[in-house]
């Protein structure tokens, strides 16, 4: 996924519910604070954007997202990429992460605008999410220098309500990359 595509399904999230903010809490949240001609293939080849919104306790308008620009959908066939609608709480995340959203509005997204998080706090969910090809997102940003390892680990103490083995997860994951 380009920077492009992740405005065009910011701007039919946001029409689609009829609200402005659209919060991206997957992958290609990445799209919003990196520079994209930067970021190796393990950052941009997934083909899904995952949103929520800020003010959908019963997840309707992920829901509606999901059933209109969703996997299989007549905009995934016809793009070739899509939106899959998520709850708010999908991702863990550190603490502090609403202060450090990264806002994308521009005219590709006009009427929304996109809400993405930190590459840090993005790089942060995938690693307590625990999948391999989370691990290998995070270690290729790194890899890349677009992700200090040293930021990561103080984000560890951020961690609210996180299962103590996840944590350890994550400490035992980062070990590998020392503190300078």
């Amino acid at each position: 996924m380009n920077r492009t595509q992740l405005e065009h399904v910011l701007r039919a999230a946001s029409q689609i519910v009829g609200e402005p903010d659209v919060l991206v809490i997957g992958s290609q949240s990445i799209l919003g604070g990196l520079p994209e001609d930067r970021l190796p293939i393990e950052a941009i080849s997934s083909i899904e954007v995952d949103v929520t919104f800020f003010d959908d306790p019963d997840d309707a308008k992920s829901d509606l997202v999901d059933g209109v620009l969703g996997e299989l959908s007549v905009f995934h066939e016809t793009h070739g990429y899509y939106a899959q609608g998520v709850s708010i709480d999908t991702a863990t995340l550190p603490h502090g992460w609403r202060d450090r959203l990264i806002v994308i509005e521009t005219e590709s997204t006009a009427p929304g605008r996109g809400h993405c998080l930190d590459p840090h706090d993005c790089v942060m969910s995938k690693l307590l999410a625990g999948r391999e090809k989370d691990f290998a997102f995070a270690a290729a940003l790194i890899r890349e220098h677009l992700i200090d390892p040293v930021v990561l680990s103080d984000r560890v103490a951020l961690l609210d309500d996180v299962h103590p083995v996840a944590t350890e997860r994550v400490i035992g994951w980062l070990s590998k990359y020392p503190r300078t």
